[in-house]
């Protein structure tokens, strides 16, 4: 089974911090409301803080923009098309922004096993034997010969054959 979302299915919002908005494509929660996964997309335009989210894993992909600098404990570099993961409850900055970014954000609940998160243009994949696929289309292709448009999103628990992209490529195992 293959669930295809569009730009139209997805829910603008604030962020945490209501320093800047975010748009949400994915969530799960578990049976007490708590968050077990989001997929979004967010847009950084200056130095500023992060949003803390207590008990989760982050990880943040560059989709546009030049890039800027994650900064806690260490200082880490967000470059484009390099994926970065952290934990959700350290205090984390923006710095050295220099233009404005869009950013791909995938969030996971702390207890469950972490995601696999990479960048991939013409290949095939195949999901984990109990988990799925979450396909993130950065331009027009086709996954497993459906055509996705640019922020498209692919959930599979088949194995996908990509052209085009590039594609954030989530792995999930739960």
């Amino acid at each position: 089974m293959i669930r295809h979302l569009t730009p139209a299915d997805y829910t603008a919002m604030p962020w945490a911090n209501g320093r800047g908005t975010t748009v949400e494509m994915l969530r799960e929660t578990g049976p007490d409301g708590s968050l077990l996964l989001r997929l979004s997309m967010a847009s950084v335009a200056e130095n500023g803080p992060f949003s803390i989210f207590p008990g989760i894993e982050r990880n943040l992909t560059v989709i546009s923009g030049p890039g800027f600098d994650l900064a806690g404990e260490t200082r880490i570099t967000a470059a484009p098309l390099i994926p970065i993961a952290f934990p959700g409850d350290a205090p984390i900055a923006a710095l050295g922004v220099t233009g404005p970014c869009d950013d791909f954000n995938m969030m996971t609940a702390r207890a469950l096993p972490l995601p696999v998160v990479c960048v991939e243009t013409y290949a095939q994949i195949f999901p984990p034997k109990a988990g799925r696929l979450a396909i993130f289309s950065l331009n027009a292709g086709s996954v497993s010969g459906q055509t996705v448009g640019k922020h498209d999103l692919i959930i599979t628990r088949e194995k996908a054959r990509l052209v085009g992209g590039p594609f954030i490529i989530v792995t999930l195992t739960f």
